[in-house]
Order: C-alpha cells, then structure tokens, then sequence
C-alpha cells in the first residue's frame, strides 16, 4: 500500500516545482527576511539609544 499524501507531496506543480519544496523554500525565505529585519531594527534602536545617551552627556547643564 502506499501513502498517497507523500505521493501528492512529490507530484510536480505546474510552475516546474514540487509543492513541498516551494513551500518550504517560501518558508525559509520569509524566516530569512524576518530575522534579518529584526536584527537590523535592534540596532537601528540600540544606535537611537546610544545617540540619547552620547546627546545627554554632552548637553550644556
């Protein structure tokens, strides 16, 4: 007997790809895009913190 969901998983798409690759090389993309927008917004942050901190030791008191 066989499974035909893994048989459904490995039927090519009409685009040229297996549905399951594709999927899971959009998944992978969107992880990849994710984590680079979230390392680049923490030091976007980190630099606006920073930037207080380098603006409030020199202001004139």
């Amino acid at each position: 007997m066989t499974d035909t969901h893994a048989d459904d998983a490995a039927a090519p798409n009409p685009d040229g790809g297996s549905g399951a690759r594709s999927e899971a090389r959009w998944l992978e993309r969107g992880v990849a895009l994710r984590a680079f927008f979230y390392v680049f917004g923490t030091h976007v942050f980190a630099g606006f913190v920073y930037l207080l901190f380098f603006l409030g030791e020199h202001a004139k008191k």
